[in-house]
């Protein structure tokens, strides 16, 4: 039996992903489904560039707004939820448009990767703990002694993806490097036309990002990160860390100023598109729109 069709619009952050999928949903009888790791939060709406319901265009959304801003979400609730979501639509007639930026998200939707089995709360908060007792060059070191090859590419401060390799590895015995490996051979669940929006000249994108960042503070962005924080949101908590409020945080907090928070968020932001493209560039089966 064929696997259904789907499409996916990706994408580095601020190329338009969000209007040429609702253009593409509008053409084409689809509901958009989100593929944004930070989208899926509540009451953060302006650093995560949510679409408003004007941009919305009448096209239903799916996956924004899901679960509060204290809560952790992991991929395999994502592949749960937004399979569902498909199902969904499908249902109804209509073609699924995937519209984000988070590259494990569409990966993982994909190949319908069987995450929730090797889910393990309690070692993660063990990890988490000892992450925080011992600090992140030493969890990196720890995991460059079984899987060197994903520790060269993570940072020391990237707490989420040291301690899901390590995780990966004490549940199951087999590193984080050969467990995507082996998933990626799976039979995929979706047929996907996958399309990525980039710029020909990268300073394009990057004047994009710049001004996309200084719409965001004029928008509100620090009173957004401010009301969090007011209805008792962790500064330490996942969703904070998002690129936007942990600078903000910062500045807040009295660490820099508001003028250091704001070229950091452009600079995390440039640096976050390198990583989107280097990741979507692996895929071979990508349709790259060029402007």
């Amino acid at each position: 039996m064929k696997n259904p069709e789907i499409v996916v619009i990706t994408g580095p952050t601020a190329s338009g992903k969000t209007d040429y999928g609702i253009k593409f949903a509008l053409a084409n009888n689809g509901e958009v489904v989100s593929a944004d790791s930070m989208q899926i939060y509540k009451l953060m709406d302006i650093g995560t560039a949510k679409p408003t319901h004007e941009e919305m265009r009448g096209i239903r959304h799916h996956m924004i707004d899901i679960v509060p801003p204290w809560e952790d979400y992991s991929v395999a609730r994502y592949v749960e939820d937004a399979s569902a979501c498909i199902d969904d639509i499908f249902s109804r007639g209509k073609l699924p448009v995937i519209v984000g930026g988070t590259g494990l998200y569409i990966d993982s939707l994909l190949a319908d990767r069987e995450f929730s089995a090797r889910e393990n709360d309690k070692l993660r908060s063990e990890l988490e703990l000892e992450y925080e007792n011992v600090g992140g060059e030493e969890m990196l070191r720890r995991l460059k002694s079984f899987d060197t090859e994903r520790a060269e590419k993570l940072h020391a401060n990237d707490k989420k993806r040291i301690i899901r390799a390590i995780e990966i590895y004490k549940i199951t015995g087999k590193t984080i490097t050969q467990h995507d490996m082996e998933t990626k051979s799976q039979t995929h669940r979706y047929n996907a036309r996958k399309i990525a929006l980039n710029f020909s000249d990268r300073s394009k994108l990057y004047e994009r990002i710049d001004r996309r960042v200084e719409m965001m503070i004029a928008n509100g962005l620090e009173h957004e990160v401010r009301g969090l924080l007011e209805i008792g949101v962790s500064p330490n908590c996942t969703a904070m860390q998002a690129i936007g409020y942990k600078e903000l945080l910062g500045a807040i907090f009295g660490e820099f100023s508001l003028e250091t928070a704001i070229e950091e968020i452009k600079i995390e932001s440039r640096r976050l598109a390198k990583r989107q493209l280097t990741w979507f560039r692996r895929d071979s089966t990508v349709e790259w729109i060029n402007f």
